[in-house]
């Protein structure tokens, strides 16, 4: 099904292939171009071009991989789920429980901690690679 949108996503596509309007062409032998897949899918990135570009300009790839973040969104997706129950049960009943609200506030407060160390690691990866580039 074509969305109602679809001129414009193609129009919009265009544009962000015109960005890259250099080609520079390599070739790899078979052993290389596994290397490549597998240092790639360790990366998780799965468009060629944008690891091969970052490697080559910055010689690395962050890969973000910190169990912080892993909490953060499994929290986020306790917290909602639990918020729909609440919801579907204060329309049902009309009434909502203290134990309910304090639940979701103790949710609340471990996701934010877990927000800022996540945020705090960031913040550290992009002042070092900053330093980095001066």
């Amino acid at each position: 099904m074509i969305s109602k949108n679809y001129k414009f996503e193609k129009k919009w596509r265009k544009r962000k292939v015109k960005e890259y309007s250099k080609g520079i062409y390599v070739k790899f032998k078979p052993e290389e171009v596994e290397i490549l897949h597998n240092r790639m899918k360790e990366a998780g990135v799965q468009n060629m071009s944008a690891y091969i570009r970052k490697m080559a300009l910055n010689g690395y790839v962050i890969i973000p991989k910190w169990p912080d973040l892993d909490q953060v969104i499994s929290l986020h997706s306790r917290i909602s789920n639990n918020l729909n129950q609440y919801a579907r049960k204060a329309n049902e009943t009309g009434k909502l429980y203290e134990e309910d609200i304090a639940e979701i506030e103790k949710m609340h407060n471990e996701q934010t901690k877990f927000l800022k160390k996540t945020l705090e690691a960031v913040m550290y990866l992009y002042e070092e690679d900053s330093k980095k580039k001066k």
